[in-house]
């Protein structure tokens, strides 16, 4: 199958530290190259992939302090994807709603997947306008706010299998907080369970530029607490060490999180995961296999209390059968088949006729 992949241009395919979506992108593109397929990725020019890659902008946007106008790149590479659409069985974008106007009256079959959340009003009338464009969600949760979409499947994210493993270690000895520190993720929440616990919390993060004024405001004076470390950004190697070496991941989200790549990197290494009962968590964590799923603060320590309860051989086994790439690109390829098989209906009935 010839199968074009669009990611996003502010992160390199894969990013170099932080990037959920540019991530996800480069897992797909490359189980799909596994799988024997052709497959093109349009990124920005210092991505890394196995795939043929049509650079459209130099570099990621987020490492380049000249760009003022990220969507001006994003409208090259639509008319760039626009003019080669042809030449491929089916187009998969990971831009949001961006290409509902100009490929909606395309002849190639195209599929976005929706990374983000829904539930923003202005949201409403784009798809209420494209009623007939197709999507995919990462989390059946994060349809709600979107009834009216044209949902083809919910296909969760996996990992390469051998990407993120478990490390020997002794004995885990502290309680994790992985990914961006921001109001819904609530890190201070992470910090208050490990205080109540009596648990130290290593904090490995990005602080992205939006939200340094609430870093500054609300997070950087608990940083100061014996109990806390913060470690920063940490890279994909730097991973499995960090994750491997905590006793539980936190996840006390204070939203309807979409999806949550971060509880699968942690189940990916064994470590069970604490996670607020919001958005995606109850698809993606088994509760009392995985980890456990709570309410609120006292949930989260008295489950910390019932970590030996769970199999850490167990957790990876389970990230195995449900959050591989493979599982991922081969639902993905289910959903392309699909498409292409609806869109050769129309010609074959007008052969028919004709």
């Amino acid at each position: 199958m010839r199968i074009a992949q669009i990611a996003p241009l502010y992160e390199a395919v894969p990013p170099k530290l932080y990037g959920g979506t540019e991530r996800v992108v480069s897992y797909l593109t490359e189980a799909l190259v596994a799988e024997g397929h052709d497959v093109t990725l349009f990124a920005s020019g210092d991505s890394v992939t196995s795939a043929k890659l049509d650079a459209c902008w130099p570099r990621a946007l987020r490492l380049d302090p000249t760009i003022r106008d990220a969507l001006a790149p994003h409208v090259l590479m639509m008319e760039k994807v626009r003019r080669v659409a042809h030449e491929f069985d089916v187009l998969h974008f990971h831009l949001d709603y961006m290409p509902f106007p100009l490929f909606s009256t395309m002849d190639t079959p195209f599929v976005t997947t929706l990374h983000g959340r829904l539930d923003l009003p202005e949201l409403q009338p784009v798809f209420d306008a494209f009623p007939g464009a197709p999507v995919i969600s990462i989390s059946d949760s994060q349809r709600v706010p979107l009834p009216q979409a044209n949902f083809l499947n919910t296909i969760y994210h996996g990992l390469p299998e051998q990407l993120l493993t478990p490390q020997a270690h002794k004995k885990p000895e502290y309680l994790a907080f992985l990914g961006r520190i921001c109001p819904e993720k609530r890190v201070d929440t992470a910090i208050k369970i490990a205080a109540q616990s009596g648990l130290p919390l290593k904090i490995a993060a990005k602080v992205d530029k939006a939200d340094q004024d609430y870093f500054k405001r609300e997070i950087e004076p608990l940083l100061s607490q014996a109990h806390v470390e913060f470690v920063g950004e940490i890279n994909e190697a730097q991973k499995p060490e960090f994750l491997s070496g905590a006793k539980a991941l936190l996840f006390p989200i204070d939203w309807s999180e979409p999806f949550g790549l971060v509880m699968i990197e942690s189940m990916a290494c064994g470590t069970p995961v604490i996670a607020f009962n919001r958005g995606s968590v109850p698809e993606v964590i088994d509760h009392g296999v995985t980890g456990y799923i709570v309410e609120d603060v006292q949930g989260a320590v008295a489950a910390l209390q019932r970590l030996d309860e769970l199999s850490r051989t167990e957790i990876r086994a389970q990230f195995e059968r449900r959050f591989s790439a493979r599982t991922m690109a081969r639902n993905y390829v289910d959903a392309y088949s699909a498409l292409i098989e609806s869109a050769r209906r129309p010609i074959l009935r007008q052969v028919a006729v004709g």
